[in-house]
């Protein structure tokens, strides 16, 4: 793989081999995904065309709802020709479209992700995870009653909703209650996911309705914006600028880091496969590194790839809340996703990193908010 085209097609064979037994349950079917011009969007949405064009008996018919507040991704705009997908500006926080007609399945990923913009947008992420979701569910249960069921919702919540766990319960798996501030700067984010995991619970046992839940854990690659602000992008952005990296803390802090082709195997199986009012972590139990070994790991791949030349420098950040809350350590266990879903995350971090890096290379322009 030299270019990030050829990353990109690799990934959605991969993930389409993955989903071989599964996939053709949404053949002939309208699946709607919100929130379908982000990053988990990038391989969600173009991963239903590819199933469309290589393997589909009846293609999938892909509605996506974004409300573009950071821009239309170029990536979305060159499928524009594309008869089966079907793109709509809509804001989650408003009622849905009257002109939604009947849809199978649907993923609810509308939701601001990176901590530098959901701080600034605070009242809009809450609204988006929960009268946004309220939308969706409500139409589910009007669908129900109406004769013409959803079969399948997926709610994107995260593995912030476990805050900042307590030793002993890291590597941590769904059981876990949380160790959550409802005050912090994050809490916008972190509380409102935790909501929305109570109502995808209580309209999934109150009313029989097929809503599933799924808990990233450190998702990476393709499609995460070069200007998303989150850590990796950020990195990378130094060592194509050929400027040292600059890392705002003491690099201590471990995560594992799942790429995003496995990670987006795994949030279909949870889509198609999942059992409903049930959460399920997503990501990678192992390795767990640092943020200092993330940034050495990018380094390494900068110099095999283009002779990077440049250093990690540690500094501190004009932002004083900028770590509030920040967690020590995020690991997941994921031996439920493993039995349910039968989900075996299969690209380690040295792969992962390459792909991403050499995406990276061909997408150094976003635009931002």
């Amino acid at each position: 793989m030299n270019s990030g085209n050829d990353v990109v097609r690799a990934d959605l064979d991969y993930i389409c081999d993955n989903l071989a037994e599964d996939f053709s349950k949404l053949d002939g079917k309208r699946l709607l995904i919100t929130g379908g011009a982000g990053f988990l969007g990038f391989y969600l949405v173009q991963v239903a065309l590819h199933w469309n064009r290589t393997r589909a008996e009846k293609p999938v018919q892909v509605l996506v709802y974004d409300n573009f507040m950071r821009g239309i991704p170029d990536w979305l705009t060159d499928l524009a020709n594309d008869e089966n997908l079907h793109v709509q500006k809509y804001d989650v926080i408003d009622p849905l479209p009257k002109d939604l007609g009947d849809v199978e399945w649907i993923i609810h990923g509308a939701s601001i992700a990176s901590p530098i913009f959901y701080r600034k947008f605070p009242i809009q992420t809450m609204d988006a995870n929960v009268d946004g979701l309220r939308h969706l569910l409500d139409y589910c249960l009007a669908q129900k009653e109406a004769g013409k069921p959803v079969e399948g919702f997926l709610y994107y919540s995260t593995s912030e909703i476990y805050g900042d766990p307590s030793p002993e319960n890291i590597p941590t798996d769904e059981n876990y209650r949380g160790n959550v501030s409802c005050t912090g700067p994050r809490a916008c984010y972190d509380e409102s996911k935790r909501y929305g995991e109570t109502l995808c619970v209580n309209f999934a046992e109150q009313y029989d309705l097929p809503v599933k839940i799924a808990r990233p854990f450190n998702n990476y690659g393709p499609g995460l914006k070069i200007t998303d602000r989150r850590v990796l992008p950020d990195f990378v952005r130094n060592v194509l600028n050929k400027e040292d990296i600059v890392m705002l803390s003491d690099g201590a802090p471990t995560r594992t880091f799942c790429y995003i082709a496995d990670a987006i195997t795994g949030y279909y199986k949870i889509l198609l496969r999942g059992h409903n009012g049930e959460s399920y972590n997503i990501g990678i139990d192992k390795p767990e590194i640092s943020m200092r070994e993330l940034a050495d790991r990018v380094i390494e791949g900068g110099r095999e790839l283009w002779g990077y030349e440049g250093k990690l420098v540690l500094g501190q950040s004009d932002d004083k809340e900028y770590l509030t809350d920040n967690p020590n350590r995020r690991c997941p266990v994921i031996d439920k996703a493993r039995e349910h879903l039968d989900y075996n995350p299969g690209i380690n971090i040295d792969d992962g990193m390459r792909r991403t890096l050499i995406w990276y290379a061909d997408n150094q322009e976003a635009e931002d908010a």
